[in-house]
């Protein structure tokens, strides 16, 4: 039984190899092909990325050396290419079109990175403080606080500078009930630059908004020192 049972099962190998033995290894050869053209696309990817990132920093090296020729030069390819290097690249451009006083070329390449939904979130929302910065004498209050409020919440890397633009657009509107307490929660977030909480207290104060913090008097006692310290430390800020 099993001598037919071994040939059986022989008998049936040789009838599938026969039928789809060419099938099998034509798939079994395009597999392999497949593999290796993976392989070899996977190995360029590597080799171009490094040869992007290399000239990325070649680009930085011309700009520290006030060279925006040759930084400009080494970046136009990598900004037209694809990937991380290529967004960095458009906001080094956008960055250096805004030193020279090219506000709208800057605006442009800071709007194409922000509409990049393959950017990482950080560069993107980067790329929209910028694009609102620099295009800030132009947008109407509307657009400026509907680009800007998601960045304008407390915890947000950007809340200060954001918040900052944000309030400014609503004193255009008028609307001196939504700026003031948003300018105040600004001024008295230590975790902002000290310049940023100098700038939004001073524009409270105008618009009659108290952002100064209470001041902690040095000895205690009831001879008004402390009330006194309260009125000149807001005096100052007015």
């Amino acid at each position: 039984m099993r001598e037919v049972d071994d040939a059986l099962r022989q008998d049936q190998l040789e009838r599938f190899l026969r039928n789809y033995g060419k099938l099998v290894l034509a798939v079994v050869v395009l597999g392999l092909l497949a593999f290796a053209g993976f392989l070899y696309w996977q190995h360029r990817q590597s080799a171009e990325a490094e040869r992007n990132a290399e000239q990325l920093v070649l680009a930085l090296d011309d700009l520290e050396a006030a060279n925006l020729a040759g930084a400009e030069q080494k970046l136009a390819p990598l900004a037209a290419a694809e990937g991380g290097n290529a967004v960095l690249a458009q906001l080094t451009q956008a960055g250096i079109a805004l030193s020279q006083g090219k506000a709208n070329e800057a605006a442009v390449l800071y709007g194409k990175v922000a509409l990049d939904a393959d950017a990482p979130k950080p560069l993107r929302d980067l790329a929209t403080v910028r694009e609102v910065a620099a295009r800030y004498d132009t947008l109407s209050p509307d657009a400026v606080i509907k680009r800007l409020s998601p960045l304008a919440q407390p915890g947000n890397p950007w809340y200060g500078v954001a918040g900052e633009m944000v309030g400014m657009a609503y004193l255009k509107q008028g609307k001196v009930k939504q700026a003031g307490p948003l300018l105040v929660a600004i001024a008295k977030d230590k975790q902002q630059p000290e310049g940023l909480r100098a700038r939004v207290r001073q524009l409270a104060g105008t618009i009659g908004y108290d952002a100064i913090e209470d001041v902690v008097p040095a000895t205690g006692g009831g001879d008004g020192s402390e009330d006194s310290a309260r009125g000149d430390a807001a005096a100052a800020g007015e």
